[in-house]
């Protein structure tokens, strides 16, 4: 049996480079991207993309959507890397670990969405608990995150790397229309739109992530033990989801500790005289948060 074609489409942007880089030594596909001079010739992009038996997209939304239209070979699998598909419901959502059938579902999917960076860590830590009905699905959240700054793209990573003059942290999305915001609700279980306040930091790449809970507002008898012992439960077998100890406590979370990796770190940190829990999930936003998981997928494809 030959080797699998996988095109990636835009494979000089930050995704696509770190796409590239893991697959460049695989013996297992055969690997094929546009040179620099034909990748926006709309003619030479669809010959490729329908001669592929395995298109990864990692463009902007507008494009990618321009890009799926254009297969018309039914043989064609699409993981795409943008927000374009990820509340679609004919496309199979690519966080394997979401529930014990995704990652089935991901290997035999014709269309595979990648997750956000973001709501790879929002989901992973709030659909278990809201799921076992620990977390109510109507609860007021207000989720906080920091990414490093290579998650804003080329024109936010040339900013950082060529200027001196860059904030040491930048809070966005403050109209509160964050374009991660449906894909969180949908995949995590929620019936209330959540509050999504991200930023970046003055580093390359790490996220934390976290999210606060009022005990008082759950169920009675559910604690940081409790919520913790879920999370343990759910992702007991998920290769690339940790679960920190409930104790002893971190003093403090380092949004880069887990770069390079594929992994993703979820911690829960209580204070039950307060009656307050803290939420939280750690992840490179350029690994699982991006390339990580996109080869996890196409790997799942491919088995």
């Amino acid at each position: 049996m030959s080797q699998p074609l996988v095109f990636i489409d835009g494979d000089q942007g930050t995704t696509g480079l770190q796409i590239h880089a893991r697959l460049g030594g695989r013996r297992d596909v055969r690997l094929f991207a546009l040179p620099a001079e034909s990748r926006k010739d709309a003619r030479l992009r669809a010959e490729a993309i329908n001669s592929a038996d395995i298109a990864l997209l990692c463009l902007p939304d507008d494009a990618a959507r321009d890009a799926v239209a254009s297969i018309r070979n039914p043989a064609v699998r699409v993981i795409d890397a943008s927000s374009a598909h990820r509340t679609h419901p004919d496309w199979v959502y690519g966080l394997a670990e979401l529930n014990p059938g995704q990652a089935g579902r991901i290997a035999q999917a014709r269309r595979v969405s990648n997750p956000g960076c973001y709501p790879t860590g929002a989901i992973a830590l709030l659909r278990p608990l809201i799921a076992a009905g620990l977390v109510p699905a109507d609860y007021p959240l207000a989720i906080h995150a920091v990414s490093g700054y290579s998650g804003g793209g080329r024109s936010v990573v040339e900013g950082y790397e060529n200027s001196d003059a860059q904030p040491a942290l930048r809070l966005y999305g403050l109209a509160l229309t964050h374009k991660h915001v449906p894909e969180i609700q949908q995949h995590a279980g929620l019936l209330e739109r959540p509050v999504f306040v991200p930023a970046y930091g003055a580093y390359r790449q790490g996220i934390v992530l976290t999210v606060a809970l009022h005990l008082g507002r759950l169920a009675k008898g559910v604690d940081a033990a409790r919520l913790h012992g879920c999370l343990v439960e759910a992702y007991q077998d998920a290769r690339h989801v940790q679960v920190a100890p409930l104790q002893p406590q971190m003093a403090e979370l380092d949004p880069q500790a887990l770069n390079g990796t594929d992994g993703l770190r979820l911690s829960v940190h209580g204070h039950p005289d307060h009656g307050q829990v803290l939420l939280a999930a750690v992840l490179d936003n350029l690994g699982k948060g991006a390339a990580g998981a996109a080869v996890q997928n196409l790997d799942l494809m491919l088995a």
